[in-house]
């Protein structure tokens, strides 16, 4: 049997390389394009039976190539790749004849799927001839797969309680707490320990899709329902059949598709999108939110009825800063986690980083934790994690401000680190005393907490050493300039800091568009940073091109 062929279009070397690389080893034949203008080229000398189909991309638009591709005949399905605030170019692309659409990111079992739903019958020859067993776990097994949940504070204590007693139960559940907090993995435990374990999770976010995607997201449509359903398609109730339904942010969901929601919590049945027979499931339901349901419903966002329908069992998850006791056993988890990729031999931090740890909020909790331990896994450098928890948790890096100067070149110069002080010895290379390892990598002492080895070899000085102020050629790392204050009493702290965040961010990116006469691609070269992520940036700062604001 012919292998199935496939074209990835994508002007990102990244994306092309992992999209190959997973769907190679599917069984797939994989092609590559990295531009609009060689996808259609390939495309009118090539047979493709799936084309996957990035939208944004510099000089041609995925939207365009696809519908150059339709325009000649092009029968191909079309898999259109949106990111999450794209999600209007993923309507347009189904209304012009696309066959699905993946929002990044995305995981490789989403892709697999929408890969298979796209040729239909269809399986790559390694898939259709050594098929993958399916293992039943048994409760603990699968428990123990599931995400670590790490805790010793009473008020988790008391939900990890109430997992266990309702998990088994096939009533609703609503988590309910700030983003970051661990919802997710409660979901997880949830499932994990209930007699559905050994069926699928499934995870819908229902704020990274418009009311029009997300219904047939979760209901699924027959073919022919609208332009660019050329094939029936299974929602994600229907996946999670005799398994286990996540909701995240269901708060967020339209109205509308809430009564629908009602309709199947009530009935265990639903209509797909253009569909006049009723489909029949037995999914578990969680829902989460970080918004004040009750709050909702009087503005008439949220419906009652749907709250007291899922408020069968309520769980409250409270933020990190009021579980203090759960930040240095969570560093713990996380420093074993990521330190295998990128350090050797670390076991602990530096007090002054677990002191830092432990004082700071956390306004991001677990995730902006879990970040955060990863970054220092990455950088080997504590100052300047050190230096973003006594800014207020933003990056540095991330706050750019206006260069000092656009004439004589791209560098800048930043403000000497605060922080230059046990912690950052800790990190930095060892005396030439210190004994080396087989792999040329010198072994040091920690004072107190224990060993670990430099990443540094001995005869290369590392970057991280540095104590005097170094020029970035990245304007992102300039120092941020203290914006206009704003009136006093209408702004929080925090939002103030995001305020003049965003303003420095505004000009710096204004002085690059303007120094290459509004060539965006070329300032994005300058500004280090994507092409893509500079056209989100634009439109995120409001920022207008003058060249087409001139046309009448």
């Amino acid at each position: 049997m012919d292998r199935i062929a496939v074209l990835v279009v994508d002007d990102e070397e990244s994306v092309r390389t992992f999209l190959s690389e997973l769907l190679g080893s599917s069984g797939y034949q994989v092609r590559c394009a990295s531009s609009g203008s060689q996808a259609l080229e390939m495309l009118s000398g090539g047979s493709f039976d799936a084309v996957l189909l990035d939208v944004v991309m510099p000089e041609m638009s995925g939207l365009e190539v696809l519908r150059r591709y339709r325009s000649t005949g092009g029968t191909a399905p079309v898999i259109v790749l949106s990111a999450l605030s794209g999600a209007d170019d993923a309507v347009r692309a189904l209304k012009m004849g696309a066959s699905d659409y993946l929002a990044k990111p995305f995981g490789n079992d989403e892709l697999q799927d929408v890969v298979a739903r796209a040729l239909g019958t269809r399986v790559p020859e390694r898939q259709a001839t050594a098929p993958a067993p399916r293992v039943v776990l048994t409760p603990a097994e699968a428990a123990a797969e599931a995400r670590v949940l790490i805790s010793t504070s009473p008020a988790m204590r008391r939900a990890r309680a109430l997992v266990e007693r309702i998990a088994d139960t096939d009533v609703p559940v609503l988590l309910l707490g700030e983003s970051g907090t661990g919802k997710e993995v409660i979901a997880r435990e949830i499932h994990a320990r209930s007699q559905r374990h050994g069926r699928p999770f499934i995870k819908v976010n229902c704020a990274a899709l418009p009311g029009e995607l997300l219904e047939s997201e979760l209901f699924g449509h027959e073919r022919g329902a609208f332009t660019g359903a050329t094939a029936e398609k299974p929602g994600k109730f229907e996946l999670a059949d005799q398994g286990t339904i996540f909701l995240d942010e269901i708060g967020e969901m339209a109205i509308r598709l809430q009564a629908k929601l009602l309709q199947v919590l009530q009935d265990e049945e639903f209509f797909r999108v253009g569909g006049k027979k009723s489909v029949r499931v037995d999914s578990r339901v969680v829902v989460a939110t970080n918004r004040d349901l009750e709050k909702e419903i009087a503005l008439g966002n949220f419906r009652e009825d749907l709250y007291y329908r899922l408020n069968v069992v309520a769980i409250r998850l409270p933020p990190l800063r009021e579980r203090r006791e759960d930040v240095v056993p969570l560093t713990d988890h996380f420093l074993k986690k990521y330190g295998k990729g990128f350090m050797t031999n670390v076991s602990e931090l530096p007090s002054e980083v677990l002191h830092a740890f432990t004082d700071y909020e956390w306004p991001g909790n677990v995730r902006e934790l879990e970040n955060m331990v990863r970054r220092l896994c990455v950088l080997k450098d504590p100052t300047l994690v050190l230096d973003e928890i006594h800014s207020g948790g933003r990056t540095p890096a991330s706050a750019p401000s206006l260069p000092t100067s656009f004439g004589g070149g791209d560098e800048f110069i930043p403000p000497p680190s605060r922080h230059v002080d046990e912690a950052a010895r800790v990190f930095a290379s060892p005396p030439s005393h210190a004994p080396v390892s087989n792999s040329g990598v010198q072994v040091l002492e920690m004072p107190s907490r224990g060993a670990m080895l430099t990443p540094a070899p001995v005869a290369e000085a590392s970057p991280f050493n540095a104590v005097a102020p170094q020029r970035y050629a990245n304007p992102f790392d300039a120092p941020q300039p203290p914006p206009p204050p704003p009136p006093a009493g209408e702004l929080s702290l925090k939002d103030i800091g995001k305020r003049a965040a965003m303003l420095a961010e505004r000009e710096a990116i204004l002085a690059m568009l303007q120094r290459t006469a509004w060539n965006k691609r070329r300032a994005a070269g300058k500004l280090r940073i994507s092409y893509k992520a500079l056209l989100y940036k634009i439109k995120e700062c409001g920022i207008i091109d003058p060249r087409a604001s001139a046309e009448f």
